[in-house]
């Protein structure tokens, strides 16, 4: 008989998952980074990022550890609180992500050679910016 109710109980805890699948198909995920940039420091953001980060994306997608990668400035402000530029980073999946810090790293100190040039440029970096938030989205593909 406790067979026969556990049974149950994880059916009912499977149902969601298996009818909101039934809607859609799961695409890749998105690490999506909103940041407010200070005032006039806009060129020397963009600079930092054409310096520091692209050369990195560029690695990681050339050897398949990221997907794609996408850069966007916010064109409306609806309170000056608001966020200025978006990088969205795409993945697989959430397996992909598994020992992406290792990789980073690996990329981090061939690029940059080691951990402290890099940390430096990142200090520079939280001078004339700020991170709102970063969230992992999976996109979705409906049926």
């Amino acid at each position: 008989m406790k067979t026969i109710y556990r049974l149950a109980a994880f059916l009912l805890l499977l149902a969601p998952a298996v009818l909101a699948q039934e809607h859609y198909t799961e695409g890749p995920v998105w690490r999506v980074s909103l940041i407010r940039v200070k005032p006039t420091q806009m060129d020397a953001y963009l600079t930092s990022l054409q310096q520091s980060s692209k050369p990195i994306l560029d690695a990681e997608k050339k050897d398949g550890t990221i997907m794609d990668y996408k850069l966007f400035l916010k064109e409306t402000k609806s309170n000056p609180e608001d966020w200025d530029v978006c990088l969205a980073v795409e993945y697989k999946n959430h397996a992909a992500m598994d020992g992406l810090a290792a990789k980073g790293e690996m990329f981090r100190d061939k690029i940059f050679g080691g951990k402290q040039p890099a940390q430096q440029l990142a200090e520079k970096r939280a001078e004339i910016r700020e991170l709102i938030t970063s969230d992992l989205l999976q996109e979705i593909i409906l049926k």
